[in-house]
């Protein structure tokens, strides 16, 4: 039962006892992860393509990211209110911020890249899948099964030269609950939307636990359970990023905690200029030690109810 999770898993723990102490492998690093992430999701987009009734199927595809995401996203909103009316965290003043994003369009721009990529990849596979037939998806699976196995490893890396020591996660108590929270009402609101979308219970929190990490959570439940799913994870993970950059200026100086952790994941990475911007360098260390908690638990949590039988 668990050998799948295994099979799936172990890549990642190989890259986190990987020790990089330079600078410049680090950064080649960084920009492999981001060039495979852009390689999985064309193959995903590719795979796509080849579905039978294509039209129905993405039609099926975004109502039940839409239905997904706004469980999600119900829970997840309520979660966080209530944790941010019971801890005393307030945002600073927003300083000039270096390097911020000008713009909610410029702070987006990594995501709808992401869904370009997708979308090219459906556009290849139908201008292709007449000429080479059902090779050409065979072949994408294999490749982004492939791909996914040298992505884990590189992201193992990542989380281990983070430069982030356990013991200043546990001590940062509130990076801590805000992390609890958003994991436990997403997991919550997957056991709510499993059955709306005909999925079994182990499947809902798998969808559950992409935390906003859209690219891994749409790779690994697209390997496991087919790319319409994975394309569910994908949307529905990529519509919490886009929300984010939206609500943070909003809410922050209200429910810091909120605007904090509504973007999962994200808020060591994409969010974290627009956490910063609007939220003073205060918010800086609570958003990362959330956002790196939510990334380390997400890849075992999606494999192991993947790995779970119904």
């Amino acid at each position: 039962m668990l050998s799948g999770l295994l099979i799936v898993l172990l890549p990642l723990i190989v890259g986190y006892l990987i020790r990089i102490r330079s600078t410049h492998l680090q950064q080649l690093i960084n920009r492999a992860v981001s060039g495979s992430v852009y390689l999985i999701l064309l193959f995903m987009g590719i795979s796509l393509a080849g579905l039978e009734n294509l039209t129905n199927q993405l039609s099926r595809l975004g109502g039940n990211a839409l239905l997904l995401f706004g469980i999600t996203t119900a829970f997840n909103l309520a979660a966080l209110w209530w944790l941010s009316r019971r801890v005393a965290l307030k945002a600073g003043n927003s300083p000039v911020v270096k390097d911020a994003p000008t713009s909610k369009l410029a702070a987006m721009k990594g995501s709808l890249l992401l869904l370009a990529v997708v979308a090219g990849g459906v556009i290849t596979g139908l201008l292709l899948g007449p000429w080479l037939g059902e090779a050409l998806f065979t072949t994408a699976d294999l490749m982004a099964e492939w791909v996914l196995y040298a992505l884990l490893v590189l992201i193992g890396c990542q989380l281990r030269n983070s430069g982030m020591p356990l013991r200043q996660i546990l001590l940062n108590r509130l990076g801590l609950a805000i992390a609890i929270t958003l994991a436990i009402s997403s997991l919550l609101a997957g056991l709510a939307a499993a059955p709306l979308l005909s999925l079994s219970w182990n499947q809902g929190l798998a969808m559950a636990s992409g935390f906003g990490w859209y690219s891994l959570s749409a790779i690994l439940i697209g390997d496991q359970l087919g790319p319409l799913l994975g394309g569910v994870a994908f949307f529905n993970d990529l519509a919490r990023e886009l929300l984010a950059f939206v609500l943070i200026p909003l809410v922050i100086h209200r429910h810091t905690a909120l605007a904090i952790g509504y973007g999962g994941a994200t808020s060591m990475d994409f969010t974290l200029p627009v956490i910063q911007q609007h939220g003073g360098v205060a918010c800086v260390p609570i958003a990362v030690v959330s956002g790196f908690i939510l990334s380390l638990l997400s890849p075992p949590l999606i494999l192991f109810f993947l790995s779970l039988s119904a």
